[in-house]
């Protein structure tokens, strides 16, 4: 589950990590008035778009302005438009609130973040003097100027690490105390909070020599949630796909995508390996959707509705392999949705495991429009040539 910035930096706040004085309006007027009491030595203010993706500075959701009348000019224009960047798609993403802001004298950006390493099973802190960017960007251009540090988990993270690391990023001494402050409190918000990822990009030093989170980025585990109903309290739904948070309600797994043949798999990696050969056949997947080992008659019929709310999707690839679950329960529930729903556009089936001569059957006798095929790559293939055929 991701947060607003504006969000992410109140919980910073509470673990006594510093942020610039900024409030978060949803209209020109409550901008003005923001602008006004926050005020700026220097008289300068940040307008920031709040959405959930990346890039908001290139696509104009950033802005700089000088003084309470500019400011409320800004969030004007920002409020209701579609903002545009490299993670919303291009069909961009409705600004609803935008975040006002102390314009702070900066002197240097770096990077602070933590994620969870698969392969070393460890939340790693990773830190560079490159901030303010993609920190993909530094990876793949600059990569010696990634600082990693693995945490483990039977000590947590522990002072002596953060310090030899922020002297590695040339802080001086006062720094690297608040340094060790700032690090140490992003690690209690990891592990405390059941996040996936933290970002602090970037993080400044001003120019009285301060460290200050310039803008925090805040993902949360989906499945600790149950834990921490005061995280649960923080989800946006209008900065979600309506398709995936119903999908959410019925327990599948979905995630709309770009293509024009829709998904629906049992099981995350078999989903994965679908969605590889429909490319490898020369066509996208329109969505990733995981019904689950468990589902049942019900739960398919729901997956159908959501995957043809996608106007895109001009074939449907259904691929089973029944292990927990039975091939004709699947089978019933898309008999049962089909004859629900009229879902007009081809059905391509693939079944194996449990009861599949069964679920075979039931297809077969329904007398619908729908072809059942053995093999995983052969299935794909016809439904990539009807995706074709339809477009």
């Amino acid at each position: 589950m991701k947060i607003h910035e504006f969000q992410a930096k109140e919980i910073l706040t509470r673990y006594g990590i510093r942020v610039p004085l900024g409030r978060v309006v949803s209209s020109p007027k409550e901008a003005l008035l923001a602008a006004d009491q926050i005020g700026a030595d220097n008289g300068r203010l940040v307008v920031k778009a709040q959405i959930h993706a990346g890039g908001r500075g290139k696509g104009g959701g950033v802005k700089v302005v000088e003084g309470s009348v500019a400011a409320r000019a800004a969030a004007e224009k920002m409020l209701g438009s579609a903002l545009v960047t490299h993670q919303t798609g291009p069909g961009g993403q409705t600004v609803r609130r935008v975040l006002v802001e102390q314009g702070l004298d900066i002197e240097r950006e770096l990077y602070a973040g933590m994620v969870l390493d698969r392969e070393s099973a460890q939340v790693t802190m990773i830190l560079s003097a490159e901030g303010g960017v993609e920190i993909e960007e530094v990876a793949s251009s600059q990569p010696e100027k990634i600082l990693r540090e693995p945490i483990s988990p039977l000590t947590g993270l522990m002072p002596n690490q953060v310090r030899k690391l922020a002297f590695e990023l040339g802080l001086n001494k006062t720094q690297v105390a608040q340094a060790v402050t700032i690090l140490m409190g992003m690690y209690r918000v990891f592990v405390e909070l059941d996040a996936s990822l933290i970002e602090i990009n970037p993080l400044v030093v001003t120019g009285d020599g301060d460290l200050v989170a310039l803008d925090a980025k805040m993902n949360f585990d989906d499945n600790a949630l149950f834990r921490h109903p005061e995280i649960v309290e923080l989800r946006d739904l209008d900065e979600e796909e309506p398709a995936e948070v119903e999908a959410s309600k019925h327990g599948l797994s979905y995630i709309r995508l770009n293509g024009n043949i829709g998904c629906m798999v049992n099981g995350a990696g078999l989903a994965m390996a679908t969605m590889d050969i429909i490319k490898l056949f020369g066509e996208e997947p329109a969505n990733f959707l995981d019904v689950g080992g468990g589902t049942d008659a019900k739960r398919v019929k729901a997956a159908f509705t959501i995957l043809l709310s996608d106007k895109n999707v001009k074939v449907v690839l259904v691929n089973i392999f029944g292990g927990i679950v039975r091939c004709d329960v699947i089978a019933e529930g898309m008999v049962a949705a089909i004859q629900e729903q009229g879902i007009e556009v081809p059905l391509v089936v693939r079944l194996q495991g449990t009861k599949v001569e069964r679920g075979r059957e039931i297809l077969n006798e329904s007398g619908l429009n729908i072809v059942t095929i053995d093999s995983m790559a052969a299935a794909a293939e016809a439904a990539v040539k009807a995706a074709r055929s339809a477009s």
